[in-house]
């Protein structure tokens, strides 16, 4: 059952996708709405595989997976659509390759995305719920923003214009927020992965 709330998840985005760029600005005052939809599935999807006992190391790579299509094509949607410029997609894109590379490493030797963190601080800022839910609210709220305002000038011209300037500080000021914590979540990932490669013992070669 969480695996299809994760599907689920994935299948709404194309819509909101489909929306952002074909549907008409009347229908686009949905999208806020929608994507409030998509980010509270990736809670309830979690919250059914403790209550129903389907937690996996599948489930939980599957999970990751898909938040990250949805982050990652999201911020490149707000990209060609001129809301956000292109140096943010690039920040989150590197980090998800390389982060989601390590967790990769990890999977393979029987750990969970994050219960492959060993630091304190890591397991508070990667792995703690608490970090993690004030991590994808501020996202949903990044993104809604840019798609409920997106109709506005072609709705209400004349209101757009006079707020604009205040609309344009509020999106960027949500946008630089995630910047800064996604930074700051990806960091102890590498750090760790590094140090703990540093400390690994090469194998034996046996004598000549």
């Amino acid at each position: 059952m969480a695996n299809l709330i994760t599907l689920a998840r994935f299948l709404l985005l194309f819509v909101l996708i489909f929306s952002a760029y074909r549907a008409p600005p009347l229908w686009q005052l949905a999208n806020g709405p929608l994507l409030t939809v998509i980010f509270v599935m990736d809670g309830i999807d979690g919250f059914v595989a403790r209550k129903r006992h389907e937690e996996s190391l599948f489930g939980a790579i599957f999970d990751i997976a898909i938040d990250r299509v949805v982050e990652n094509v999201l911020w490149l949607v707000v990209v060609d659509l001129g809301f956000v410029p292109v140096w943010v997609a690039i920040v989150f894109l590197t980090r998800s390759f390389t982060v989601d590379a390590i967790r990769s490493h990890a999977a393979s030797q029987g750990h969970t995305p994050f219960g492959m963190m060993q630091s304190p601080l890591g397991k508070f800022l990667v792995a703690g719920r608490g970090m993690r839910l004030f991590y994808g609210v501020l996202k949903a709220v990044a993104f809604g923003f840019i798609f409920l305002v997106q109709p506005w000038p072609a709705l209400w011209p004349e209101a757009y214009g006079r707020w604009q300037a205040v609309i344009g500080m509020a999106q960027n000021g949500l946008v630089f927020a995630a910047v800064l914590i996604c930074l700051v979540r990806g960091l102890p990932v590498i750090v760790e992965f590094v140090l703990s490669s540093g400390r690994a013992r090469p194998p034996s070669r046996g004598n000549a």
